[in-house]
């Protein structure tokens, strides 16, 4: 088993790859008229997808997905304005289960995710 150290090195790897390709999916599929980046501090952990552009006269910037590592080594999904299943992803992506909280939901419904708690 991987250390604490390790673990937090591999999954902000995993997070950034991640966010890098959503951004590059996004930005192919809205053709130009927005912009969706990664904002990855790895110093503190946290990794973000923004979207930032015009819709006719109206300017937005907007984070689509937030993301921390916490000391231990859990991911905290922080914000999900989006449509995607982000732990089932992660998982995928060869994060484990228990390693996920989601955490803009209260700590007493986060065991009914059935991911981490904390």
């Amino acid at each position: 088993m991987e250390n604490v150290t390790e673990k937090i090195t591999n999954y902000s790897q995993i997070l950034t790859t991640y966010l890098e390709a959503l951004a590059n999916e996004r930005n192919t599929a809205l053709g130009g008229t927005n912009d969706c980046n990664v904002v990855a501090d790895t110093k503190n952990h946290h990794y973000q997808l923004t979207r930032i552009g015009w819709e006719g006269r109206k300017y937005y910037f907007a984070v689509l997905l937030h993301f921390s590592i916490k000391p231990d080594g859990k991911i905290w999904i922080q914000q999900n304005n989006t449509e995607i299943l982000v732990g089932g992803e992660l998982e995928q992506r060869g994060v484990e289960k228990m390693d996920i909280v989601v955490g803009f939901r209260p700590a007493y419904l986060r065991e009914m995710t059935g991911y981490g708690v904390a």
